[in-house]
């Protein structure tokens, strides 16, 4: 039995190297992008290392969008095993609260909340009718509490919504074998985190991927950091 994950914004960075990573695990991997040209060059990439790898358009802002792509994996893969929610946006580096347009967040909660939560809903069917599922929700440590303060207000806040998000999910779920987790990348060289971050694409993709193939007896509801448990 082959196992399928399926990846959200996995055109480039994180979300790319996830799809890596796990394809050279032995998994079937659905790269979803919101740009299909872009999506495409990136399945091509990852072919030509040898991983079995399909491109869908996805917008998680758009629930039907999410809804198709679940059609897609039930109907071409019969399954899915891991679903990773790392699309996200950060539009609001130099905003504070105090004057910040209400437009921009909720731009940011639509993606990086709202999204998650689609995506979860529109494959959570799917989990529940084989008994077996793992989500990885891509947080970040700007969204814990210990780490809170000025500074991308609508970002941090759309990362504790998730993180919130998780904990309640996983309680939910806790009956299916379905283990749902969070996990902060660090400060990776992305185009989000700019060039001169410390750590690789692959150092941040790591714990995700740990994450996707977890065991049964495996933690659930938990926040992660390079396998370690990280403060909420």
């Amino acid at each position: 039995m082959k196992r399928v994950a399926l990846v959200t914004g996995a055109n480039r960075g994180i979300g790319f190297e996830i799809c890596r990573q796990l394809g050279a695990a032995g998994y079937t991997v659905v790269l979803t992008a919101r740009d299909t040209d872009k999506g495409a060059r990136a399945v091509r990439t990852l072919r030509r290392e040898g991983i079995e790898a399909h491109s869908r358009m996805l917008d998680v802002t758009q629930p039907d969008s999410a809804r198709e792509a679940a059609g897609f994996v039930a109907g071409e893969l019969g399954r899915l095993d891991a679903l990773v929610n790392n699309a996200a946006i950060a539009i609001d580096p130099d905003e504070v609260l105090e004057t910040v347009d209400l437009d921009v967040v909720r731009r940011t909660l639509e993606t990086n909340l709202l999204g998650v939560l689609a995506c979860c809903q529109a494959f959570l069917p799917l989990m529940k009718q084989q008994g077996y599922g793992r989500i990885v929700n891509v947080s970040s440590g700007r969204g814990s509490f210990t780490k809170l303060g000025a500074g991308g207000p609508c970002y941090r806040i759309s990362k504790t919504a998730l993180n919130a998000l998780t904990v309640i999910l996983a309680d939910e779920v806790k009956e299916h074998n379905i283990l749902v987790n969070a996990v902060t990348p660090g400060w990776v060289r992305t185009r989000l985190g700019g060039m001169k971050a410390p750590r690789s694409t692959a150092e941040g993709a790591e714990a995700a991927v740990w994450l996707a193939m977890l065991p049964d007896d495996g933690p659930r509801g938990k926040f992660f950091k390079d396998r370690e448990e990280f403060p909420w």
